[in-house]
């Protein structure tokens, strides 16, 4: 019998899940990392210390728990946080921290700046997304502008996937699904580089071959044997970003699907039969082609509720901290008796598209404890997410299934609160493994072993959270989104 593996860099912690051929799970693994915030605005990861790190100390675990010879192993696929910038020298060493997705924002003036000079219209058409804090085009830019002894010796820009696919393969790759957060430099008609729409930012040759996430990159080198433990020569995939790698786990396949998976943020992809076209939300080709996705996130939710737990619940032991304070939130009444929670605590992404928006608690009296207060926190993580599934139905792509999955899943008050705001029944899968899952039915695709449909006895459904829509959500929905609009220039200001 052979077996996939299948590794997910995430945003504060990576896991690994080793898979035989009817998808069960033999062995998984964990490792915790820390996300870099050097002034506010910014968020890094340490490419070695981190992803490679994680990656070789996951492998080795799930060979020694499971006790299977590697040389079984017959396909290597890995997910990572995305889209990343990292500048890489012409030996493929890292010349700085990487510069993380959405929710690092330093590239603001960039954006603007490209998006006055190319025309909103164009990149839309083009690159079929606005430039925003998730764009890496800017990023790169910035990096040109503001460390020019780095980019000087930058040879390849690299994001968490493709960096881990270099060190196990020594290809540089970039799957089309990732490549399509490259804007402006990446066309999504063509399916392909370029520089048409701004020369300034890098030159092709500095950008990862373009794949489809269910190709095979090269194989595991001696030299990464060595230090992941996996066999010389197995087969490894393009990669791709977390997200679609947990779509996958979930069964996310057909047009209509929908994925919200809550993790330290909340992100929902949405297969579609044509390309979505709205500025207010992000689309990229699929990880097949012929294809579509349309996309979305928030830029802080479980990193939010993290927040939380580290500033309010310190008397707490860490491992029991959640369960406390999810009880406490249960305990509140729907609606945190008049507490209003702004998610912004790291700017927001979409549907604002707002770098410079701020957190805030509003409505607070001498009557609110730390249970009302947790609870605000997870409606209004909600009611941002409720935000964004209005603009998906505005654009006309309403779904037809909502599958939930990631840690989130395991607070019931927040699952709860996003069905009842959103008024929408999420979908439970049995296995909640999540993007490291997806990457191990992804090698199984890409070898063969498995086909698209298949995901379905992988991981079946296994129960359904009902909406149960309350006059309180609809009324504090309306505020939330006016406390905003009637902040958003202080919160500039500040």
């Amino acid at each position: 019998m052979g077996y996939t593996l299948g590794i997910d860099i995430g945003t504060f912690e990576s896991k690994g899940v080793l898979v035989d051929a009817s998808g069960r799970v033999v062995a998984s693994a964990a490792q915790p990392h820390e996300m870099i915030v050097p002034q506010p605005g910014w968020a890094e990861h340490r490419a070695d210390e981190d992803w490679w790190s994680d990656f070789t100390s996951i492998s080795r675990a799930l060979l020694a728990a499971s006790g299977i010879d590697a040389a079984k192993i017959t396909c290597v696929a890995c997910s990572a946080i995305g889209p990343c910038m990292l500048p890489v020298d012409a030996s493929g060493a890292p010349l700085m921290n990487a510069v993380l997705y959405g929710v690092d924002g330093r590239a603001a003036a960039e954006v603007e700046e490209l998006t006055t000079r190319i025309g909103a219209e164009v990149i839309l058409d083009r690159c079929g997304n606005a430039l925003t804090s998730q764009s890496v085009g800017p990023k790169i830019l910035w990096l040109r502008r503001n460390r020019p002894e780095v980019f000087a010796k930058t040879a390849k820009i690299l994001n968490a996937s493709s960096y881990l696919v270099f060190r196990l393969t020594g290809e540089y790759v970039v799957d089309h699904f990732t490549a399509a957060n490259f804007s402006p430099l990446y066309d999504v008609s063509r399916r392909d580089w370029t520089t048409g729409l701004a020369d300034d930012i890098a030159p092709l040759d500095m950008l990862p071959r373009l794949m489809w996430s269910t190709e095979i990159a090269g194989h595991i080198t001696p030299e990464a044997a060595a230090q992941t433990g996996l066999a010389s020569g197995t087969p490894v995939t393009a990669g791709t970003i977390d997200a679609a790698a947990e779509a996958v786990s979930v069964g996310v396949r057909e047009s209509g699907d929908m994925m919200m998976m809550y993790g330290s943020t909340i992100f929902m992809i949405m297969l579609t039969e044509t390309r979505l076209r709205d500025p207010r939300l992000w689309y990229a080709p699929w990880l097949f082609p012929g294809v579509h996705a349309a996309l979305a996130g928030l830029a802080t939710s479980g990193t939010l509720t993290h927040w939380f737990r580290d500033q309010f619940a310190r008397e707490l032991p860490r491992k029991e901290a959640f369960a406390a304070l999810t009880a406490e939130a249960r305990a509140a009444p729907p609606g945190a008796k008049g507490l209003l929670v702004l998610p912004y605590f790291s700017g927001e992404r979409t549907p604002v598209h707002d770098p410079k928006a701020r957190g805030c608690f509003f409505g607070l009296d001498l009557t609110h404890g730390r249970g009302d207060m947790f609870r605000a926190v997870l409606e209004g993580i909600a009611f941002g997410t409720n935000h964004v599934m209005e603009t998906f139905a505005e654009a006309g792509q309403e779904p037809r299934r909502l599958l939930a999955v990631g840690g989130g899943t395991r607070n019931e008050v927040w699952l709860q609160a996003t069905s009842d705001i959103c008024r929408q029944d999420q979908i439970l899968c049995e296995n909640t493994f999540g993007a490291s899952y997806g990457d191990a039915f992804l090698a199984a695709l890409a070898i063969g072993a498995a086909r698209r449909g298949d995901i379905a006895k992988w991981n079946p459904e296994s129960a359904v959270v009902r909406a149960a829509p309350k006059p309180v959500y609809d009324r504090q929905y309306k505020l939330f989104r006016a406390l905003y609009e009637q902040t958003r220039d202080i919160a500039h200001a500040l």
